[in-house]
């Protein structure tokens, strides 16, 4: 192996958008749609809305940084940029890493509830067999990997479809149900939503892992920006689409306390249904477990070529070209983080964290308008024109999220 090998640029936009939409698809509805409705009962659907919302306005922030700074240590890069402050932007970069590994730990976790629905397995080593194997399909290069998560991610969609489809009957509650489903009628009701959208949020969570990959991107200039906001719109609107499904077709009690809650919902309909979706499930969770692993492993590449780590660290294959020992490591630390602390702990975690990194990258987007440091393309500085304030409306809500639940929790 060698340090100074480049990564390869083998990733298209379909590819990208699929690589997203893997990550958030398989981290929210699959696993968390139950936990949220616990939180927030019928007003679950608005929970992932509010998510949604500052999802949607951080997007925005990346969509431009990583044009500006097309890095693949992401978040760091740009508050080094706009901070000019390297212990913030290592530890930035350090909380990206962990938020990686806690976030495909939180997913590793899950996976064992929809498999004890297909087959009698020891849950540990459930979640050992399936690190290992992704780790070795991460090591073994971006483009397999990749284009591994985008069937899977086709198939996950098709799953999300099929619960729809069988169950899709339930929304015609929804006129009589609008002010029960959308309007919350107490401070008590508003509590939960937002206790509720903070652990929605961590189904969000995937568009930022994106620009990780800047460097193995084609033309990123033009398909960064693009992916990252068609990611957000498609997952914010199955997000709704199934939560609504959800919480007319199962009762409350019953939802929160699903392990499967999907295949739960569906089993009222039709129970072969319900167990095709069950293999689907094991397959998005998985899924998402290797996209954040390989994101996880490009910001240590990216950190440690950047700010002087060891050297191991970024070294690249010469002959996957991937970081092969950064994804070794990260594989390691999922491993040790799922079997050691419960699901909804390590989502909460990582929605913690991710909100703290979120308000830091959109104040340095609004620190580097008001400098007027423009090195952007057309087409990225048009995806922003006439959104001055938005960084900041954006860095806002982070912060509030992150006050709400340290005073709730």
């Amino acid at each position: 192996m060698t340090s100074d090998e480049a990564l390869a640029r083998r990733i298209n936009q379909p590819l990208l958008i699929l690589y997203g939409l893997g990550t958030i698809l398989g981290a929210g509805i699959y696993v968390l749609v139950g936990k949220v409705a616990a939180e927030a009962g019928l007003l679950a659907p608005l929970s992932f809305i509010f998510a949604a919302l500052v999802a949607w306005l951080t997007a925005l922030s990346y969509s431009k940084l990583v044009v500006l700074f097309p890095k693949s240590a992401g978040e760091a890069v740009y508050i080094e940029h706009s901070f000019r402050m390297n212990w913030l932007a290592l530890s930035v970069g350090i909380l990206i890493i962990l938020t990686g590994i806690v976030s495909a730990a939180t997913l590793t976790n899950g996976f064992t509830g929809y498999l004890l629905l297909l087959v009698s397995v020891n849950e540990n080593f459930a979640m050992a067999a399936v690190v290992i194997v992704l780790t070795a399909l991460a090591v073994w290069g971006i483009a397999e990997s990749l284009i591994v998560a985008a069937l899977i991610t086709a198939i996950e969609v098709i799953g999300l479809f099929i619960v729809l489809f069988f169950c899709g009957d339930a929304l015609i509650e929804l006129p009589q149900s609008f002010d029960k489903v959308f309007l919350p009628k107490s401070s008590a009701q508003l509590v939960g939503v937002l206790s509720g959208a903070f652990l929605a949020f961590y189904a969000f969570i995937g568009f930022e892992d994106m620009v990780n990959i800047v460097e193995e991107v084609k033309r990123p200039e033009r398909t960064m920006p693009k992916a990252i906001l068609w990611v957000v719109i498609i997952s914010t609107s199955l997000y709704v689409l199934i939560a609504l499904v959800a919480i007319f077709s199962l009762p409350l009690n019953e939802l929160s306390q699903s392990k499967a809650p999907l295949a739960d919902v569906l089993a009222q309909k039709n129970a072969g249904a319900a167990r095709v979706v069950s293999l689907i499930s094991v397959f998005a969770i998985v899924n998402g477990v290797l996209i954040q692993m390989i994101m996880a492993s490009r910001v240590c590449y990216g950190m440690s070529k950047q700010y002087g780590g060891p050297a191991w660290l970024h070294h690249v294959s010469t002959l996957t070209k991937t970081p092969a020992l950064a994804t070794v490591l990260i594989g390691i630390a999922i491993l040790l983080f799922a079997l050691y602390f419960p699901l909804v702990v390590l989502a909460k975690l990582t929605s913690f964290i991710i909100l703290l990194i979120f308000a830091l990258v959109n104040l340095a987007l609004w620190k580097i308008q008001r400098e007027n440091y423009q090195q952007a393309t057309k087409e990225s500085i048009l995806i922003v024109k006439n959104l001055r304030s938005y960084p900041m409306l954006a860095a806002l809500l982070c912060i509030g999220m992150l006050i709400f639940q340290v005073n709730n929790y």
